[in-house]
């Protein structure tokens, strides 16, 4: 099966419409329609349908995507090993983030990957547990830095390396913001603002409020931007709950963590990547100083001992 009418196909499914993929590919629009029919010549089955908005893989079609990026994830692995055979230490490394890890933790790491290996590219990407681990699956990412609260998988190696406790931020003029303690049924007044497809961390909010006995909070605003999620606390009195370690950057926003009684929500953070018998070399590095700057950042917070 040539290897063109694949990349045509996964254009078509990344773009949602065979006009947009073939702007995107800069081919014609009758030329990717043939590649497509052709692909679903030679498997047998219909690979697309057609929507109002667009189209979208049929049951088909999201099996081939699925197996078609883990092939590509191979050849770029390949491409990297041959590369650091040759000396050059090329390729590149996509990672997924949450917001907290590329606010805090990531950039120094990637500052030091770079000096190390500049040759290597590293794609980041912004997500949460419910966009990240599907992609991390079907071979969008190598790696991805977040909560581990999800379910264990025999492709994936989950390495826990810093526990993450969430707290409330709102604006300074926030009718909460001064008080010494509230309780959980006070937060219930206020909007609140949530991350895109962040399931998980609704849920483990809505944990916390059923816990009270109490309904789910209202989410008046979704947004997949950290810094604009922070900038549309500046300009109302919504309420957001972010890991601790992203205090110091709140801020900087001109925020303030709320005193909350009782705990909102702890979970196991780390590091996910696909299990193989061959690691890429650059792969590993990347691991590597982010366990040696996420330990450094744990000893930071351990409290000294009794003396």
């Amino acid at each position: 099966m040539h290897s063109q009418l694949l990349r045509h196909f996964l254009a078509v499914i990344d773009c949602r419409g065979i006009s947009s993929a073939a702007k995107e590919i800069h081919i014609t629009q009758p030329a990717l329609t043939r590649s497509v029919r052709r692909l679903e010549e030679i498997l047998g089955v219909k690979l697309l349908e057609r929507l109002p908005t667009g189209v979208a893989p049929t049951a088909f079609g999201e099996v081939l995507a699925r197996r078609v990026r883990l092939i590509e994830l191979e050849y770029r692995h390949a491409l990297t090993e041959i590369e650091a055979m040759k000396g050059g230490m090329g390729g590149s490394i996509n990672v997924g983030a949450a917001p907290v890890w590329i606010a805090q933790l990531l950039p120094p790491i990637i500052a030091e990957f770079q000096r190390e290996r500049p040759k290597v590219k590293i794609k980041l990407s912004g997500g949460v547990i419910d966009t990240m681990v599907p992609a991390l699956l079907g071979g969008e990412f190598d790696v991805i830095c977040s909560s581990l609260d999800f379910p264990s998988h025999p492709e994936i190696i989950k390495e826990q390396l810093i526990e993450f406790r969430h707290v409330l931020v709102v604006r300074p003029q926030h009718p909460l913001a001064n008080r010494r303690e509230i309780t959980a049924g006070e937060l219930l007044d206020y909007p609140w603002i949530g991350l895109s497809n962040d399931y998980v961390g609704g849920a483990r909010v809505n944990s916390f409020f059923a816990a009270h006995e109490l309904a789910p909070p209202r989410i008046a605003v979704e947004t997949n931007s950290t810094s604009g999620l922070l900038s549309l606390l500046q300009a109302g009195d919504f309420i957001v709950n972010i890991p601790t370690l992203m205090l110091n950057y709140a801020e900087v926003f001109g925020l303030k963590a709320l005193n909350v009684h009782g705990t909102l929500w702890e979970a196991p953070a780390g590091i996910a990547y696909r299990r193989t018998n061959n690691p890429i070399p650059a792969i590993s590095l990347f691991c590597g100083l982010i366990r040696s700057r996420v330990a450094e950042i744990t000893a930071e917070y351990r409290p000294s001992p009794p003396t």
